[in-house]
């Protein structure tokens, strides 16, 4: 039998090998448990019946560069059509990443619906979905293994991120109480094209991507995507590189494998945060947001570098068993400087600091934070996606084994540098005499076994249920430090291991090829010492010894297929709920923590993607959350009125309406225009109950120009209007929103 030439997707049937194919070690794991699926052992003589693949008019990544509609998703586990997920999923595809400009991964999240950010610690923004946290980005994931945590990333690489809204422990493991982010890379395809795009922009910003795809054989092809990037950002400035090979084989046969590696390195300078005024408890900006008031010395480094390997055997046309294996190494190493306000008694003329009396010759104090991680992470998925009569059945097994470093306070002495609100980036620089990091340490291994079932009930009706088991074992060894007053506070040691089952059944009820209305439940938990937690502040408060919190989701909705099948409606009301949040138990606050706290957020969402004309198209997702509150809670209300969110209040980092639209109009062959909108609603910092950030909406702009059919020129502003907005908020401070910038990209294809 000839071999086929499909597109860049991998076709769901394939041509019969030639000779049997050994598999690997998680395909055998599962082949075995599952032999009724493979009918036959390949030695065994026996041959499977042909299987036919059709040609395809276009690749899969041409489509993906020519729409804002996805109509599939791969974050459910397996490749699934929109419809046939009972849960709200937000799909971003290249083509919305790029008529924005959206290179920086946390640029990408401003635009989906639901997202706040806390402005963390130590530099790194805790992701909120919902209110929930993402788990200091633990729950980000690529290609559907999970991601490292706490590193800076980009969007050169992606083909579409994908957002899983409400709790999916039963998907994912541990944590999504909020949901999951899965980045989907690109991959090679059977079709020879090379682009090339060069982007100049406000703050000296040079950028340049090259995506090169290259056909090799008759079902091979290497792709390489590569990234140069600078820009000074008037003193914040940002260097990134990377490269990320791919080299597929097998494209469309029996056996199909691929090998890749990604690289990505940045070297920043961070504008870590501004102060800010509160005026009748309402956050009030204080500085342009352009403004960069660190030292010359400071800096953010990241580097990622991984490889992944990855095998597809397909049994048959219905049947196939994906394995993957990824080994990476993760590093962040950050210096910084929290810029504050002098104390008003060292203020010129010892004049407090209000936004009446704020002036060129007020002086900023800057404070140290340093924060190093390095973080080896290997993981081995193995899934098999089966349809047997009116079953379709997704089973798999996830390892991950995980070695993590922390120094979390690597701040160094005071320098004792200040500046001024009128001079910003003033070049002073401080000597780098920290010495080397006093390291905690963290070792995880995990083991999650998992069974979902679709089965067609009737014609129209599909009932969802799903089960996985995970196993988590932890051990944390935290360092000796030493008190400035010379008291030692000894190393400590412990463990923890979990075993935890999650449930998720889901109904679907599709009267025709338009329409699927759904009903679903979830639940999700998070384990003591998750990612952020590797060191407790007080080593007799052992969170490991807290059992896990836990989440469950509600979800009813409907999603409709409009305008000649041009248009994606989704509309879902939900209830997200953490029904045993840890709480410190009152009476022995020293010693233990409780799951005593109760919190939820009920609203709708709403997500729109498609073409209304064949020349208007339109990307709009919106998030309602009109009721959400601490239901129950140990925290006091202390006497200020201040400090954490107790019982009764709303909880921090959750607006009431978010929303992002982006739409765009052809007016000719050559011109085709854009506009985009971005609403947060006022919210509390968290930890900060006296304090409401005011409301924001941004307007960003495009004109695209097509030359020819092989090179356009296009223009984006962002922030039209220059809007001064809070966009991460910490407890005390916060981190603006982008100043206006304006890019001019030139892109060629060849």
């Amino acid at each position: 039998m000839a071999k086929s030439r499909p597109s860049g997707r991998p076709p769901a049937a394939a041509a019969t090998p030639k000779s049997p194919r050994v598999l690997p070690l998680g395909a055998l794991l599962l082949a075995s448990s599952m032999g009724a699926v493979a009918q036959a052992p390949a030695d065994s003589g026996t041959s499977l019946p042909p299987v036919t693949v059709k040609e395809q008019p276009e690749p899969e990544e041409t489509k993906a560069k020519s729409t804002l509609r996805a109509k599939e998703t791969t974050t459910a586990k397996g490749r699934q059509a929109l419809r046939d997920v009972p849960q709200s999923v937000t799909v971003l595809t290249e083509m919305l990443i790029d008529d924005r400009n959206l290179d920086d991964f946390r640029e990408v999240l401003k635009t989906v619906a639901g997202v706040s950010f806390l402005a963390g610690e130590t530099g790194e923004e805790d992701i909120r979905l919902r209110g929930f946290s993402l788990g200091q980005a633990g729950d980000i994931y690529a290609d559907g293994l999970k991601d490292a945590p706490l590193v800076e990333r980009d969007t050169f690489n992606l083909d579409r991120i994908e957002v899983l809204k409400g709790s999916a422990s039963m998907l994912f493991g541990k944590g999504s109480t909020g949901g999951v982010v899965n980045q989907v890379s690109k991959q090679p395809f059977l079709v020879t094209r090379q682009e090339v795009d060069l982007t100049l922009g406000s703050g000296r910003e040079a950028r340049l991507t090259g995506d090169f795809n290259v056909r090799t054989g008759e079902d091979a092809a290497l792709r390489v995507n590569v990234l140069g990037h600078h820009a000074d950002n008037h003193g914040a400035k940002v260097e990134k590189k990377g490269i990320a090979p791919t080299f597929r084989w097998g494209i469309g046969l029996r056996d199909e494998f691929s090998l890749g590696a990604y690289y990505l390195d940045t070297d920043g300078r961070p504008l870590y945060n501004h102060p800010w005024f509160l005026v009748n408890g309402r956050l009030r900006p204080s500085l342009p947001a352009e403004n960069y008031y660190g030292l010359a010395s400071d800096y953010l480094r990241t580097e990622t570098a991984y490889a992944t390997a990855s095998h597809v055997h397909r049994f048959d046309a219905r049947t196939a068993l994906k394995t993957t294996l990824r080994h990476g190494r993760y590093e962040r190493d950050l210096w910084s400087s929290v810029i504050g306000f002098v104390p008003a008694a060292q203020q010129p003329g010892g004049v407090a600091v209000t936004p009446d009396t704020i002036n060129a010759d007020t002086l900023l104090q800057r404070t140290p934070k340093g924060r190093k991680a390095e973080t080896d992470l290997t993981q081995l998925q193995s899934e098999l996606t089966a349809a047997l009569g009116r079953h379709s059945l997704i089973a798999g097994i996830d390892l991950s084994f995980e070695d993590a470093k922390r120094a979390n306070n690597f701040a160094g002495a005071q320098s004792g540098l200040r500046t001024t609100v009128g001079t910003p980036n003033d070049g002073d620089s401080r000597d780098d005499t920290r010495g080397a990091p006093n390291w905690n340490t963290f070792e995880a291994d995990s083991a999650g076994l998992f069974l979902q079932d679709t089965v067609s009930v009737t014609d129209t009706l599909k009932a969802v249920a799903g089960l996985r088991y995970d196993r988590f074992k932890a051990s944390y060894v935290t360092a000796a430090t030493t008190a400035p007053n010379g008291t030692v506070t000894p190393s400590t040691t412990f463990d923890t291991t979990e075993g935890l089952w999650s449930p998720r059944v889901g109904l679907l009820f599709q009267p025709d090829a338009n329409t699927s209305w759904y009903a679903s439940w979830g639940t999700s938990y998070n384990t003591s010492g998750d990612t952020y937690q590797f060191t407790p502040g007080n080593p007799n408060l052992r969170d490991a010894n807290t059992p896990p919190e836990k989440s469950r989701n509600f979800e009813l909705g409907g999603k409709f297929e409009l305008f000649a099948n041009n248009l994606s409606l989704a509309i879902a009301a939900f209830r997200s709920e953490k029904y045993n949040e840890r709480n410190t138990d009152p009476d022995t606050a020293a010693a233990q923590n409780l799951l005593s706290g109760k919190r939820h957020a009920s609203g709708l969402e709403i997500n729109v993607a498609g073409r209304i004309t064949p020349r208007w198209e339109v990307f709009y997702n919106h998030t309602w959350i009109p009721s959400a509150k601490i239901d129950r809670s140990n925290v006091a209300l202390n006497a200020a009125g201040t400090g954490a969110q107790v019982q009764g209040d709303r909880p921090g980092l959750t607006p009431k309406h978010s929303a992002s639209l982006w739409t765009t109009y052809r007016v000719s062959s050559k011109v085709r225009l854009g506009l985009g909108l971005n609403h947060r609603g006022e919210q509390n910092p968290e930890g900060a109950r006296h304090v409401l950030a005011p409301a924001f909406t941004t307007a960003d702009a495009m004109a695209e120009y097509l030359v020819n059919d092989d090179l356009s020129l296009k223009l984006n502003v962002t922030n039209l209007g220059d809007r001064l907005y809070a966009d991460s908020l910490y407890r005390g401070f916060y981190a603006p929103g982008a100043p206006r910038a304006v890019q001019l990209s030139l892109k060629a294809a060849f």
